[in-house]
C-alpha cells in the first residue's frame, strides 16, 4: 500500500475505547506519520472523553481537535517541546489497551502476514475482526 525503506508495507490507526474494543479504523502507507490519521480518527471519539496517546500525537493541531471535543488529550510532550501540558503517568499506563487490541488482531494469521494485497479488502478483514471482538466482548 504504502513505500517505506522496507518496502510496501501498511499502518493500521485505531481508536479503541475504555474496554479496548475498536471505535474507528484506518489504514495508512508505512511512510504516512501516525498524526496525520489523528483528527480523522478523533471524530469518532465521543464528548468529555479522555485522549490517551503516545509522543508522537503530541501536537497543537491534535490537541484542539480534543479540546474542540471537550476531551483532555493525556499525551507526553515531546523533549523539543517548549510548552508543557498536564500529564497523568498513572492515567497513560491505560494506553497499553490499545496495544492489546492490536495483540488481538494479530491472533489472525490474515491479519498478522496481509495476505490481502488490495487496501480495501485488508481493510475490511480487520473490521470483520473487529466485529468479531465487539461480539465476544
Amino acid at each position: 500500500m504504502g513505500r517505506s525503506r522496507g518496502g510496501l508495507t501498511s499502518k493500521i490507526q485505531a481508536l479503541v475505547d475504555a474496554d479496548g474494543r475498536p471505535v474507528a479504523l484506518r489504514l495508512t502507507g508505512g511512510q504516512v506519520h501516525d498524526s496525520q490519521e489523528a483528527e480523522a480518527l478523533l471524530e469518532a471519539m465521543p464528548e468529555g472523553a479522555t485522549l490517551l496517546a503516545d509522543k508522537g500525537y503530541d501536537s497543537n493541531a491534535i490537541r484542539e481537535a480534543a479540546l474542540a471535543k471537550n476531551a483532555w488529550a493525556n499525551i507526553p510532550s515531546r523533549s523539543n517541546r517548549k510548552q508543557r501540558f498536564a500529564f497523568s503517568g498513572w492515567l497513560y499506563r491505560q494506553r497499553n489497551l490499545v496495544e492489546r487490541f492490536f495483540n488481538r488482531i494479530k491472533h489472525f494469521r490474515g491479519i498478522a502476514t496481509r495476505y490481502d494485497k488490495c487496501p480495501e479488502n485488508y481493510l475490511a478483514a480487520v473490521k470483520l475482526i473487529c466485529a468479531r471482538i465487539w461480539c465476544a466482548g
